[in-house]
Parts: structure tokens; C-alpha cells; sequence
């Protein structure tokens, strides 16, 4: 009988230097379950919450000290370690050490005098029970953050369509979860819940398809093959290219609430626990653009002009949507939510440049946003009235006189939004707008032109809030500000002082962000 021959398997080389970060967060993760499973109820809370920032930090110090030095297409060819990647993923590990330490805050009781510190409240009384209902107490909210920011930082450096999909199901599963944990509002958060893992599903679904038909057309799902089949323009499957790729930005463009498929995405701010809120706010989009980035830039580049107008008017959409809908709203987290969907808009602008000017300007924009995000629902989760939180417009009536501190960095923050000089959000603006007038011609000049005007919608409506906190009367003696915990007050003051900084000196951040914007090809 004929000898058959083994098969022989060629060892998948790893650049472990390169991937401990996310290596780093995944274990703590792991060891996060395990401290649910074992720890005693009552100091489980405290050992997440110490577990989860070790482990964020020592990948962020991972990152900078060893990782940077380790660009790398590892893992066989499915990540690429690269500028762009190691930037968002540092992005991703500081937005998510400030979400943990805004997720940590326990409060206590209905007025500022019952105020609780983290780890404090003791176990049956009526802080650990509002605590409890609020969703803030929830110890296994912190594994499932680790285990979504692990998705995250696997999705900004995926370097193959069906890597990238494993890292969306990784970083949305989590979230599904968390977005439900609010026990006050229980309905409501589950509805959230509900709506955001149908609209995750959505994303899923759209994004596969898109990858099978790129994946037909190339004969490969690596990045590189497909940029190289488009370049070689001999593929017999011609017709599956601008599908695929329509497709699989789709389900990106989900993520980012992108216009037309923000549906339920405001219902999602409003129902999570506004930590979560926060923290998703921010990291998600930090992680959807880093996607986008790479697939746009690294794998159908050169086909950009069958699909760029297309996503052009999507973003021109998103931008007057989100600045319109916004006027209308009334709770003050819908309201951020549809100022999210705006902004959104405004990255897009900086991503169709095609040009490594547009990479900066994105990934400046991310780290202004982000910063400016968290420390504002941070505030948000503060204002309460009757134990739970005031986020109807009209209860932050008078909020300037009452707490003038916690308004004030509110207000720096709104100017922060609307764009106003000497703030990060001008600066981020710029940096987003201006690639687009230098190379993306006529279509990047009306995408700026309805950028600023939609700007210009959006701060009417942050302005109308400063108006309400500073110059009308309080509608009542139940709103209060609580004082913030050591932790929550950490992330407010670094969202702040970011916004300042990256306002008024912003030129370190935008060099680096120059620095690390060329792709690993």
C-alpha cells in the first residue's frame, strides 16, 4: 500500500512583546471570573475594582515601554502591531481605566450628605442597596469590561476580515450585558439591552456578509490579499468586490451610529447605567474607527472611488441628523447621544481625506472626544434628585448656582463639544476637517462646509444648557450634585484638564498622532 505522507503544518510565529497588552487584559479577565466565583460576596467589589486597574495599567505601561517597539505582523499575519493600532490601543487602556473608576463609584442615600465612598457602604444597609440599584455595585461589570476592552484592542490591529469579526462579537457581547445592569431603571436598561444586541446583531450580520463576498472575490480574508487582488484588477469575481466592501463598512458604520443605522442607539445611552454609558460612548467609537481605518486604508484603498461617495453622503446624513435631533431632545443622555451620532459624523469627514493628515486628525479627534465623554457622564451620574439620576433638562435648572463647581467643568466640557477655541474639540475639528479641504476635493469641501454648520446647530444646543444651569431658576430643593469619590473625581479631573490641555497645547498629541499614522502594509 502506498505510504501516505504527513501533513506538514507551518508553525504560527508570535511576537508576544507585541500582543502582551492584550494578553495582559485577557488574563486579568479570566482571573476577574474566577474572583466572582470564589471570592466572598462581600469584598468582591473592592478585589474587582483593585484586579481590574492593576491589570489596565500594567498593559498600558506594557504598551508604552515594550510594545512600541515592537511593530509586528504576528499571530499569522491575522494582527498587525503597528502605529495606528498601539496608539488606539493606549487610547482604549486609559478611556478604560477612567470607565472602571467612574463604574466603582457606590452611592449612598438621596442627598450629598449620604454620600457613600467606593468600597465603603456596608453590606445591607441603604447604600449598598442603592448601590445595588443603581447597577454601580455589580462586581462581575468589571470582567465583562476587561473582556470587552480586549475585543477592542484586538479590533483596532485586526489585519484579517475574520479576526476583525471575532473581535466585534468579543468587545459587543460584553456590552450587551452591562448596557442591562441598571437595576433602578430596570425596564428601561433591559429594553437597552435588548435593542443594543439587536442592533449588534444587525452590525454582525452585514459585516459577515461583506467579508464572505470580499473573501470571494480575493481568495483570501487577509487584508493584504485583498488590497493586492484590487491593485491587480484580474479577480474573475469582479462583481462581489463593491458589494463586500459596502457591506462590511455597513456593519462598521453600526457601531459608530452612523446614520442610517443609529436606530436604538440613543434608547441604549438612555437605559445603561451611565458609567457604562460613558465608557461605551467613548471606547466603542475608539474601536469602530480604528476598524474603519484599517479596512479603508489597508484593504479596499484602491478601490475608494466606487464606494467614497456613498460614505460621504452617509456622513454628510449623520452629521445634520444627530446636530438636528439633538434640539429636540429632553433627557440630557439622549440628548449626548445624538451629539455622539454628530460627532460621528465629523470623524467620518477626517477618514475620507485618504490621506495620513486624515489618520491624524482621527486619532486626535478620538482622544478629545473620549476624554470629554467620560468626564461628562461621569458628572452626569453625579446630579440626582430622589435617590436616582436627574437627567430631565429642566431639573438641571439652577445647577450653576447650587454646585458650581461640578457645572462649571460641565460647561467646559459642553464648549468642548460645540467646538469653541481653546478647547480640545476646535482643535479636534481642525485637525479633522482640514485634511478633508486639502485632498478629498469637491466632495471633502461640502463635507466640511455641512460639518461647521451642523457644528453650529450643536452649539446652540450646549449653549441652551448653560443658559438653563446659569440663568434660570431651579425647578426644585430635591436636585444635588453628590461629591464625587476619589475615583470618580480622578476621571472627571483628567477628562478636564485633557480638555484643556489638548486645547490650548495640543501639539505633542498631534505630532504623535502624525508620528503613527502610517499603516503596516
Amino acid at each position: 500500500m502506498p505510504s501516505i505522507a504527513p501533513m506538514a503544518f507551518e508553525a504560527v510565529k508570535v511576537d508576544y512583546a507585541a500582543v502582551a497588552p492584550m494578553l495582559i487584559v485577557v488574563g486579568t479577565a479570566l482571573v476577574g471570573v474566577l474572583v466572582e466565583a470564589f471570592a466572598p460576596r462581600l469584598a468582591r467589589h473592592t478585589i474587582q475594582v483593585g484586579l481590574t486597574l492593576v491589570g489596565l495599567i500594567a498593559a498600558f505601561v506594557v504598551l508604552v515601554l515594550i510594545s512600541v517597539n515592537h511593530h509586528a505582523v504576528t499571530l499569522g499575519g491575522s494582527l498587525a502591531i503597528d502605529g495606528p493600532a498601539l496608539f488606539l490601543q493606549g487610547t482604549l487602556l486609559i478611556f478604560a481605566i477612567l470607565g472602571v473608576l467612574t463604574m466603582s463609584e457606590r452611592f449612598g442615600g438621596r442627598s450629598a450628605d449620604a454620600f457613600t465612598p467606593m468600597g465603603a457602604a456596608t453590606p445591607g444597609s441603604p447604600a449598598e442597596a442603592a448601590a445595588e440599584r443603581a447597577g454601580f455595585a455589580t462586581s462581575e461589570a468589571f470582567p465583562l469590561t476587561l473582556f470587552a476592552v480586549f475585543g477592542m484592542l484586538m479590533f483596532v490591529a485586526s489585519n484579517d476580515l475574520i479576526t476583525m469579526f471575532v473581535a466585534l462579537e468579543v468587545l459587543s457581547l460584553p456590552l450587551y450585558v452591562l448596557t442591562g445592569l441598571a437595576r433602578r431603571r430596570r425596564l428601561l436598561s433591559q429594553e437597552a439591552s435588548l435593542k443594543y444586541f439587536l442592533l449588534g446583531a444587525f452590525s454582525s450580520a452585514f459585516f459577515l456578509f461583506g467579508a464572505a463576498l470580499l473573501y470571494g472575490y480575493a481568495g483570501s480574508s487577509d487584508l493584504g490579499a485583498i488590497a493586492a487582488a484590487i491593485r491587480a484588477g484580474n479577480s474573475a469575481y469582479e462583481g462581489l468586490l463593491l458589494p463586500g466592501v459596502v457591506l462590511a463598512l455597513i456593519g462598521l458604520l453600526f457601531k459608530v451610529g452612523a446614520v442610517p443605522f443609529h436606530s436604538w442607539t440613543p434608547d441604549a445611552y438612555q437605559g445603561a447605567p451611565t458609567p457604562v454609558t460613558g465608557f461605551m460612548a467613548a471606547a466603542t467609537k475608539v474601536a469602530a474607527f480604528g476598524a474603519i481605518l484599517r479596512l479603508a486604508y489597508v484593504g479596499v484603498e484602491a478601490s475608494r472611488l466606487e464606494w467614497r461617495l456613498g460614505v460621504a453622503a452617509i456622513a454628510v446624513l449623520t452629521m445634520v441628523v444627530g446636530a438636528v435631533l439633538s434640539v429636540t431632545q429632553t433627557d440630557m443622555k439622549r440628548l449626548l447621544a445624538y451629539s455622539s451620532i454628530a460627532h460621528a459624523g465629523f470623524i467620518l469627514v477626517g477618514v475620507l481625506a485618504f490621506d495620513s493628515t486624515g489618520v491624524s486628525g482621527v486619532l486626535f479627534y478620538l482622544v478629545a472626544y473620549g476624554l470629554a465623554t467620560i468626564a461628562a457622564f461621569a458628572i452626569i451620574a453625579l446630579v440626582r434628585s430622589g435617590g436616582s439620576e436627574a437627567t430631565h433638562l429642566s431639573q438641571w435648572a439652577g445647577l450653576g448656582r447650587k454646585h458650581p463647581v461640578i457645572a462649571g467643568i460641565f460647561v467646559l466640557l459642553l464648549l468642548a463639544f460645540a467646538g469653541i477655541p481653546l478647547t480640545s474639540g476646535f482643535t479636534a475639528k481642525f485637525a479633522a476637517f482640514a485634511p478633508a479641504v486639502a485632498h478629498g476635493g469637491l466632495a471633502g469641501i461640502l463635507m466640511v462646509v455641512v460639518g461647521v454648520l451642523a457644528s453650529a446647530v450643536t452649539a446652540f444646543v450646549y449653549f441652551r444648557l448653560i443658559v438653563l444651569m446659569y440663568f434660570t431658576e431651579p425647578t426644585g430643593d430635591d436636585v444635588v450634585a453628590l461629591t464625587p469619590s476619589i475615583a470618580s473625581t480622578i476621571a472627571i479631573t483628567v477628562g478636564a484638564v485633557g480638555t484643556v490641555i489638548l486645547g490650548v497645547v495640543p501639539g505633542p498629541v498631534l505630532q504623535l498622532a502624525e508620528d503613527v499614522s502610517k499603516f503596516l502594509l
